[in-house]
């Protein structure tokens, strides 16, 4: 038998796949790869390895002692930051001042050459989130912290975290909650002061119960159950479900389709004072929701001046198409 030759289309074809793997190579890589000089590859921090290069907290305290405050080292070191920086099994690189400065060696044989040691003071919020990231970047509370809605707007690790200076010991806040999260955002604070609201100012509720302040993949850093669901069934675990007759704002627009998460001036934090109004935005007529309408014997001036005297079960119902008790 002879040697069946290709076809040169089919080789020609068949070569194509690695040209244009080639080409990207020698371009620099991927948009938003790992190419020489693509900001993608400074959002890691690749901490040196090489023992030499480290020279340990004490030679530190040797020029820092003069530190704003007399007790800077000691409220460090009882801190649970430098606790867990101790195993030695990891090597100095894990270790004290510079488990987050970075090795010191050209630091001291410079004299206290700032360029030669990572300072946090003045580095962007991007540089500072990856050192803190490069031993807290695991479990599920830090996962999506490298696209997290605070990292995009300049917030760092440690405009929220003090590993010096924590006014709380647990997590190391600079402040507790919610003052903290009000040093920024104002608005919720306001909606806070309103006559019905999550008690977060009475202490029964943090902002953390509800936000992922490390990021999340959903939008507003909000958290979601276990299951998947809204983070509003960790507490109203009797509106979750799952119903026989569902809902459907609940499961398509979730909690807030009605109801302000923060607080307003309505009971039951609704968006609007009169019910019906509410419900109305949906089952009209002319709805672009495919919502039932309101059927034209209820009189709004009378007797159905609030949909749920009768639709008692509206968030679900296993008895009813039309959430009657």
């Amino acid at each position: 038998m002879g040697v069946q030759r290709r076809n040169p289309r089919f080789i020609l074809l068949l070569g194509l796949p690695f040209l244009l793997v080639s080409a990207v190579v020698a371009l620099g890589g991927l948009p938003g790869g790992g190419g020489p000089g693509n900001k993608a590859d400074q959002k890691g921090y690749t901490r040196p390895t090489d023992p030499a290069l480290y020279v340990g907290s004490e030679t530190c305290k040797t020029c820092h002692s003069d530190m704003p405050t007399k007790d800077f080292f000691q409220h460090f070191e009882d801190s649970p930051h430098f606790v867990t920086t101790l195993d030695t099994k990891k090597g100095p690189a894990w270790q004290g001042c510079e488990g987050c400065h970075g090795p010191g060696k050209a630091h001291v044989d410079g004299g206290g050459d700032k360029t030669k040691i990572f300072t946090f003071k003045g580095a962007s919020a991007e540089e500072i989130s990856a050192r803190c990231l490069d031993c807290h970047a695991g479990g599920t509370q830090h996962m999506n912290a490298i696209n997290s809605v605070h990292l995009k707007n300049d917030v760092s690790c440690i405009s929220c975290h003090s590993p010096h200076h924590a006014k709380e010991s647990e997590f190391l806040l600079v402040k507790s909650q919610p003052e903290l999260c009000f040093t920024c955002h104002l608005q919720q604070k306001a909606q806070f002061d309103m006559p019905f609201h999550h008690r977060v100012k009475e202490g029964l509720v943090q902002c953390s119960d509800c936000h992922n302040v490390h990021g999340t993949v959903g939008p507003k850093q909000v958290r979601t159950s276990s299951t998947g669901d809204a983070v509003c069934f960790k507490c109203h675990t009797d509106k979750q479900g799952p119903f026989v007759y569902e809902h459907a704002p609940l499961k398509i627009d979730g909690c807030q389709s009605c109801h302000l998460p923060h607080g307003g001036p309505n009971p039951h934090m609704l968006k609007l004072s009169n019910v019906n109004l509410l419900c109305l935005q949906c089952h009209t007529t002319s709805s672009f929701s495919s919502a039932p309408g309101m059927p034209s014997f209820h009189n709004q001036a009378s007797l159905f001046q609030s949909c749920v005297l009768c639709h008692s079960q509206i968030h679900g119902s296993n008895f009813d198409a039309t959430f009657f008790k």
